[in-house]
């Protein structure tokens, strides 16, 4: 616990070239937390005196610094290279390729979709004159 305080104020980057990409991207889905959160907290507050902005203003720039220091901590950093390693490796499909696949699943999804409304017709004709007989 006491080495999170201690990388919390430190300004240092770690490992500043390596998973450049994947630190910014979780750095501003962080940061757009806070942000909303922020944002949500002046709604809440819901008046129009100075605290309901000079609040959230301070918590947003403590919880944007905290973002900044959470993606720059050694093990989590070391983490988001890992994961920028590894999806540098994938195979990415071509664009002819995803609009093949995607039109495969859509024309299946609709074809299940038709197969299930002829089951649900059939059996609801079918309860339906069961019904009437009893």
């Amino acid at each position: 616990m006491n080495e999170l305080f201690r990388e919390l104020f430190r300004s240092s980057i770690y490992k500043r070239t390596q998973g450049r990409i994947v630190r910014q991207v979780t750095f501003a889905g962080l940061a757009l937390a806070v942000a909303f959160g922020c944002w949500r907290l002046n709604q809440i507050l819901g008046m129009n005196t100075t605290q309901a902005y000079v609040v959230p203003a301070v918590l947003a720039l403590a919880g944007f610094w905290v973002a900044y220091r959470i993606v720059n901590l050694p093990q989590f950093a070391d983490f988001l290279i890992a994961v920028e390693a590894e999806m540098n490796k994938v195979s990415w499909p071509t664009r002819t390729e995803l609009i093949r696949s995607s039109v495969v699943v859509l024309v299946t999804m609709f074809f299940l979709a038709g197969v299930l409304l002829v089951f649900d017709a059939f059996w609801v004709w079918m309860f339906r004159d069961l019904l009437r007989i009893l």
